[in-house]
């Protein structure tokens, strides 16, 4: 079980008892949005770290059409895994071994790639 399921699980499990059916739903948003704002940081670091070694791989346009196109990717692939039988083989493991985490950490992990991000690229 990565770190990507327990975050999700802990998500899920949250919200369950408030927003019974948009839960799952809830979970998958979270996870598409951590794992895109980890792929906009990664990228932008690159892209830095590129520019300063005046290594010229690909135009700003083409990076940005990757990064959609990527981030739509992620989420068909989150929806797939997090919708199925893999929730449900997750949550059935998770309830012996591993902790919850607080809700407002797990928000503001992905905000916080973002802002990080958002730093690295210089415009504000």
């Amino acid at each position: 079980m990565t770190i990507f399921d327990q975050f999700a699980l802990n998500i899920f499990n949250h919200y369950k008892p408030r927003f019974k059916r948009k839960a799952n739903a809830i979970a998958v948003f979270y996870m598409s949005l951590l794992q895109c704002s980890l792929l906009l940081l990664l990228g932008v670091f690159f892209s830095e770290f590129f520019k300063q070694m005046k290594v010229e791989t690909m135009s700003s346009s083409n990076a940005w059409t990757l990064f959609v196109i990527t981030s739509v990717i992620i989420y068909f692939k989150n929806w797939m895994v997090y919708s199925g039988k893999r929730r449900l083989v997750v949550n059935a493991k998770s309830k012996k071994k591993y902790g919850s985490y607080n809700i407002w950490v797990l928000w503001l992990l992905p905000l916080g790639c973002i802002a990080l991000s958002v730093l690295l690229l210089d415009k504000f």
